[in-house]
């Protein structure tokens, strides 16, 4: 859905319905296109090319996070973590692995469905089960992981990046149905886009959408979704 913004589409926040996106060409001064180095380029729903830069993404969650929550994006060198502020850092950290754009959309996923209680402690103060888990551990890790994996599947929808669960069990006994998985994020994303997402969520999908979608500028994405932020109280 678009709103008139002086003269710019806006988006709304979309609770229940879905994203419409306007076709945006966005050209470099002298050279047609844009490019960015260590960037990938892809195909947007709406047939636009799109750049993922993660300078791009770490912008819009610190612009829409830093000061309402006190939490950063991070790119990390090793594997991701949740680090909450404490004496030598005063700023919770969302820490996403070896600078990928889509682990950076699962973190941020994790986090927004983390209370308040929770984002206090180390990574949510859960204990990740690692690869060669047995059958009611594979079970386990997948009902855990349906419901962020939805909001990153709309996450991924709303900029444009190509989606793929992450389900796999490398070394372990149990057998992994990687289609079933799917059907059961995809299920839960359905119902995410019919009854309304967290509401750290649809702000952050909201700001990526105009961003990636509608080719607003940084400063119109932060603003729509900012929007979001203050529509309802967050709940714990």
């Amino acid at each position: 859905m678009l709103h008139a913004n002086n003269g710019r589409p806006r988006a709304s926040c979309m609770r229940g319905s879905k994203i419409v996106y306007q076709r945006v060409a966005v050209f470099a001064p002298g050279s047609g296109s844009i490019y960015y180095a260590l960037a990938t380029p892809i195909i947007h729903c709406s047939g636009v090319r799109v750049i993922h830069r993660l300078d791009d993404v770490i912008a819009l969650f610190d612009g829409l996070f830093m000061s309402s929550h006190r939490t950063r994006l991070v790119r990390g060198d090793d594997e991701p973590i949740y680090l909450p502020a404490d004496a030598s850092n005063p700023w919770h950290r969302v820490i996403f692995a070896h600078g990928f754009y889509a682990s950076a959309l699962h973190e941020i996923s994790h986090w927004c469905i983390a209370g308040t209680r929770r984002r206090q402690w180390e990574d949510y103060g859960y204990w990740y089960q690692p690869d060669g888990r047995d059958a009611g551990q594979q079970r386990e890790f997948e009902s855990v992981e349906v419901t962020p994996q939805a909001l990153e599947l709309l996450f991924s929808r709303a900029c444009g990046l190509p989606f793929n669960v992450s389900v796999d069990n490398l070394g372990g006994e149990a057998e992994v149905d990687r289609d079933a998985f799917r059907s059961r994020v995809e299920a839960r994303a359905a119902r995410y886009e019919a009854e309304g997402l967290p509401r750290r969520a649809e702000a952050f999908r909201t700001a990526l959408a105009a961003f990636y979608g509608e080719g607003t500028s940084l400063e119109e994405a932060l603003a729509v979704g900012r929007d979001c932020l203050r529509e309802a109280p967050e709940p714990a």
